[in-house]
């Protein structure tokens, strides 16, 4: 399992479970001033360019307008040219604060360029070190250095979003920026095959930043190692395996939708709980991705909502169903009628009233907006479930929270 606590109190109630189901060398905890460990960037049997990618995509959670991708680019661009260029001097270990350097101190790039001469004269490198030595310099010296001061400037900025989080907290530095001797937890290799359970539990209304940041690159990274699980002949594909994230708002990227459909097949569960369609849709800025992955989530439970776009798309999946309305009509008829002046009304005489009920089907949402809105306590839920073979009749659930446990719920 991976859990995204990014309240700080769910890992509480895991550890429990954890602890009481005989599970307690398999959990594993990942938050600031820890045991363990953890460097994002130590993926050696990775690209540099898909670990740029990644990168790239963490800052798509942190920029609300994506018009100028022309920067978001050339920023993974030189995030893949300086991770081969780090792999190369550091014993084919990186890490963000390498990366920092290297990005925004022009000496300190250019006292590694004298020690990689020195190693390439010696004969160190292989040929694809070689040619990995040759492309990094030629980006540095003839396009990322040669750039004017305000480009310059806008990709260092770019970039150092993300890096400045790890380098100018010091609890941070030490967690997830540690030496190579230092670093004692791989987390994918951890969960798929060992079957540990692991959670991060840094609170994101403290380090809002580091927390988007860890949370997706952990999301991606997981989804990778998931998926490429099908590809491999072993047994780590019997192992069923578990991702939950609370927030789901603050993390969602436009690859998920591909990974929940996919991800079936490779025996993985996802659990995620966001505020509304709304939030999804506010943070992709694209309405055809949040279709995609709420299609790809076959369970639902729709919580009491005002959010008129979740009440919408719920009412189109459970469907509509005919309804009987009847219509009552009442009218008067009368032979003679004068006008009062006095009064100034009409006298009716020898008149009657008839009353009259139409009753006709309608075809209509099974469950109304009122429902959603007014009628859905707290506790209670719609679920639109699926047992396996078939998707069960919508109903309304009542729900019983852990901290409610053994109380009797009317």
């Amino acid at each position: 399992m991976l859990i995204l606590d990014v309240k700080g109190n769910l890992h509480y109630k895991i550890k429990e479970l954890c602890f009481s189901n005989d599970r307690k060398k398999d959990y594993i905890v990942i938050e600031l001033g820890g045991k363990y460990k953890y460097n994002p960037l130590d993926k050696p049997n990775l690209k540099a360019s898909v670990l740029a990618n990644r990168l790239k995509t963490i800052l798509l959670l942190f920029s609300g307008n994506n018009t100028e991708s022309y920067w978001l680019d050339k920023a993974e661009q030189l995030i893949a040219e300086t991770i081969k260029f780090c792999r190369l001097y550091n014993n084919n270990y990186v890490t963000f604060e390498e990366l920092h350097k290297l990005i925004c101190n022009q000496n300190y790039y250019k006292e590694k360029v004298v020690l990689l001469k020195e190693k390439f004269l010696k004969n160190n490198f292989t040929k694809e070190q070689c040619y990995d030595l040759l492309t990094c310099i030629n980006f540095y010296e003839k396009e990322f250095l040669q750039l004017d001061n305000r480009t310059f400037s806008i990709l260092k900025s770019e970039i150092t979003r993300i890096t400045n989080c790890f380098v100018s907290d010091y609890s941070v530095m030490q967690t997830f920026n540690p030496s190579k001797n230092e670093s004692n937890l791989n987390i994918m290799k951890d969960i798929i095959k060992l079957g540990k359970i692991v959670v991060l539990n840094i609170n994101i209304a403290e380090y809002k930043n580091l927390s988007k940041i860890i949370s997706a690159y952990l999301k991606l990274d997981f989804q990778s190692e998931v998926l490429s699980q099908l590809s491999k002949k072993n047994n780590s594909i019997n192992r069923k395996v578990c991702f939950i994230c609370d927030e789901y708002h603050e993390f969602v990227t436009g690859t998920d939708a591909e990974f929940f459909a996919q991800s079936r097949e490779a025996k993985c569960m996802n659990i995620v709980a966001t505020q509304s369609y709304t939030s999804l849709l506010n943070t992709l800025n694209n309405p055809n991705s949040v279709k995609v992955i709420v299609q790809n989530l076959i369970n639902k439970l729709w919580f009491r909502t005002d959010d008129i776009f979740t009440i919408e798309e719920a009412q189109k999946q459970v469907g509509k169903e005919d309804k009987e309305k009847i219509s009552k009509n009442i009218s008067e008829n009368s032979k003679e009628t004068k006008y009062n002046y006095f009064t100034q009304t009409f006298i009716s005489k020898d008149s009657n009233i008839s009353e009259s009920f139409n009753s006709y089907l309608q075809h209509d949402f099974v469950y109304d907006t009122n429902f959603f809105t007014q009628e859905l306590e707290t506790f209670s839920c719609l679920a639109f479930l699926s047992n396996g073979e078939k998707i069960l009749n919508p109903e309304k659930l009542k729900l019983e929270p852990f901290f409610k446990k053994g109380e009797k719920i009317d």
